[in-house]
């Protein structure tokens, strides 16, 4: 990826997070697993399959062309070393003008070209040139700060053209959990158009699957980190097929080929090759490409420093530099040839004589850069431009069709039951994990012994059972906090992709998810308590069972919503389990266990807290006011309000604190929606 880019770039490229092995401290969630080493694998026996772009078909269904031209595009962003304070004491003493300029860093300066359908454009240059930049401000990803000319069809990007863009980013943002024959369902389920049945979306993915060569691992988890999986070549297969499902017009590719070798870059390029020739319009960076690769392209830009120094044929591209008397002296794959001058590296390279006149050997690639900025600038930018300026305008009719905006393929609820089950496929493994129930079985079958028969006859044994009410809030608080705490963060590199292409709302995501794991929720507090409440010797009535069984889920409800506001709010796996770990620390200490009467001016968190009236509510449901204790002592009964451990505890009142946790549960999980939308927004 492009070096140039500036934190508040948000990197939509990056690696996915890398669930496996990576335990958290103190983590007892059950929502969102973070091991994957004991999930199943079935190895992946066959060689990759050779494409014939004779046979695809591709071809059967053009799309609406497209046809690109950007003119005098420049891209920057806030420098940030313009905060250093040395730097601005010296910027003062300078004009307005040049401290505007400080506090920016140019990244793209003044790039031109074309292209049309059935065409691939590559776009070369060294690490840090503004390939990928260029790719994304392309593509619409980078709006602001953008300066310069971009049309389709001659129509300024929108919304409309947005959703015939395909974007396949460097690294392949696909679920590890899912098959690749699921990823691809599961994406023409929710992108295809509803006028296409059941029957037809299949038939949709079997063409793709068997026009990219996916046939042998269709069945295969796509895998990352430590969970195995199919090879490289075809999980970037697979994200060109993930986008190409949908028809787009338009496909932008940010490095193809980085980390495949020669043959599977071959067999990819041959793919785009016969996307190309359906009618799309293609555009890749590609960083250094075989000669066999090198010359599948039909145009190519080179970039150096963020200037454009060839922009043309790609077959022409040996000869432009000849013309000015840049040949190499050795036999050389043209991409290093063209790599070496746009880093100025001229071994092995002839030059013109007058470049290295009066230069001294450290400033002759900045002289041979120069040198080819300028000649590009007076001899192939002006003719770019000419031609664009005197191209015949694209027809109407291509005009009129691309800003026809697609409304939502799907209704909310169409949306919501296939983002549902995919959701529910990528986590089912984590949510009925061995791991997670030996734990919630161990658990209970400790504390039960630890507990046997108990009872509430003496003071002590008061003591003691309402110590077990407040570890059964202790423990499902902080289960299901981390485990709601880093569902978003690990899948916002997901989100985020899938956002951009306008795959579903953002609603429907978040009900889909919420939902999906409150299934774990309720199903591993209810296995729990079905096991304790009987060893324990709590009350033994149906009501009160269902009561105290109601009460737990409440609390693991309301934890749950608590965890994925401080996630949503956050958006950081480090951060995250920080101040999820700070806010649970304080409900605890004010939960009205470990300190009943808290000063008047701390009262305030315990109000706060829903471990405060998840105990309480505990309390109420198990324990009459009037019940009688200490029968035995010598003053006689007591009654169990009349007990030191429900000093602050109206074992009469109502459930009030029900409603509490109800409402709080609802709150958190609404601030928890616009955190997350606005964190999201942010990204795009």
């Amino acid at each position: 990826m492009e070096n140039e880019r500036e934190d508040e770039i948000e990197d939509m490229s990056m690696s996915p997070p890398s669930l496996g092995s990576m335990q958290i401290a103190g983590s007892n969630g059950f929502g969102h697993s973070m091991e994957f080493m004991s999930q199943a694998y079935l190895p992946n026996m066959y060689s990759e399959i050779d494409i014939k772009v004779e046979d695809s078909t591709f071809n059967q269904d053009p799309p609406l062309p497209i046809y690109l031209k950007f003119e005098d595009v420049e891209f920057r962003v806030r420098d940030s070393q313009a905060n250093n304070p040395v730097k601005t004491m010296m910027s003062k003493v300078g004009t307005q003008h040049h401290e505007e300029e400080d506090r920016y860093k140019t990244i793209l300066k003044g790039i031109t070209g074309s292209i049309g359908p059935g065409e691939i454009l590559a776009l070369m240059g060294p690490s840090g040139s503004g390939k990928t930049t260029l790719l994304r401000v392309v593509g619409g990803r980078l709006v602001d700060n953008v300066k310069g000319k971009i049309t389709y069809n001659d129509v300024r990007f929108n919304p409309a053209v947005k959703r015939r863009i395909g974007f396949v980013t460097q690294e392949d943002v696909l679920f590890p959990q899912l098959t690749v024959e699921e990823t691809l369902i599961f994406s023409a389920f929710l992108r295809l158009p509803t006028n296409m049945s059941k029957q037809q979306k299949y038939a949709r993915v079997e063409t793709t699957v068997k026009d990219l060569g996916l046939e042998r691992c269709r069945h295969t988890k796509i895998g990352g980190g430590y969970l195995k999986g199919i090879s490289g070549g075809e999980r970037k297969r697979t994200s060109i097929g993930y986008e190409i499902l949908v028809d787009p017009s338009l496909i932008l590719l940010d490095e193809p080929t980085s980390g495949l070798d020669s043959t599977s870059a071959n067999r990819l390029l041959l793919t785009l090759q016969g996307l190309a020739k359906g009618g799309r319009t293609i555009i890749t960076t590609i960083h250094q490409p075989s000669s066999r690769i090198f010359h599948m392209f039909d145009k190519l830009l080179l970039i150096s420093e963020g200037y454009p120094v060839y922009y043309g044929m790609a077959r022409d591209s040996m000869h432009y530099f000849s013309s000015l008397r840049f040949t190499p002296e050795i036999p050389m794959n043209p991409a290093e040839f063209l790599l070496d001058l746009a880093t100025g590296q001229v071994n092995n390279i002839s030059v013109p004589p007058e470049i290295l006149k009066d230069q001294e050997s450290a400033d002759t690639s900045k002289a041979v850069i120069k040198c080819l900025q300028l000649k590009y600038k007076h001899t192939l930018e002006p003719k770019e431009k000419e031609e664009n300026h005197g191209a015949a305008n694209t027809p109407e009719h291509l005009q009129l069709a691309i800003q026809v905006k697609k409304d939502w393929t799907l209704s909310w609820f169409d949306q919501f039951f296939i983002l549902y089950k995919r959701t529910f496929s990528a986590r089912s493994k984590d949510y009925f994990d061995k791991l997670r129930l030996v734990q919630a079985l161990g658990i209970a079958l400790l504390l039960g012994l630890l507990w046997w028969k108990s009872s509430t006859s003496t003071e002590a044994q008061v003591r003691d059972q309402v110590g077990l009410m407040f570890y059964i809030c202790i423990f499902w608080t902080s289960s299901c906090i981390f485990g709601a705490v880093y569902v978003f963060p690990f899948e916002k590199v997901y989100l985020v992709k899938e956002r951009k292409a306008d795959m579903y709302r953002l609603s429907v995501y978040y009900a889909s998810s919420t939902l999906c794991d409150m299934v774990a929720h309720i199903f591993y507090p209810t296995f729990f308590m079905l096991i304790l409440y009987f060893m324990a010797g709590f009350k033994r009535t149906v009501a009160c069972f269902f009561l105290t069984l109601f009460a737990v889920l409440l609390i693991a409800i309301t934890s749950q919503g608590a965890g994925e506001l401080v996630g949503a709010a956050v958006m950081s796996i480090q951060r995250a389990g920080m101040v999820a770990s700070l806010i649970l620390m304080l409900f605890l200490l004010t939960g009205g266990y470990y300190v009943q009467h808290v000063p008047k001016v701390m009262q305030w968190l315990k109000y706060c807290s829903f471990v405060y009236y998840g105990f309480r509510l505990l309390l109420k449901v198990q324990y009459s006011g009037d019940q009688p204790y200490e029968c035995e002592s010598e003053g006689g009964c007591r009654t169990l309000q009349s007990s030191p451990a429900f000093d602050t505890v109206n074992l009469k009142g109502g459930l009030t604190e029900a409603w509490v946790l109800i409402a709080m549960a609802l709150v958190f999980r609404v601030l928890a929606y616009f955190c997350l939308r606005r964190r999201i927004d942010v990204c795009n």
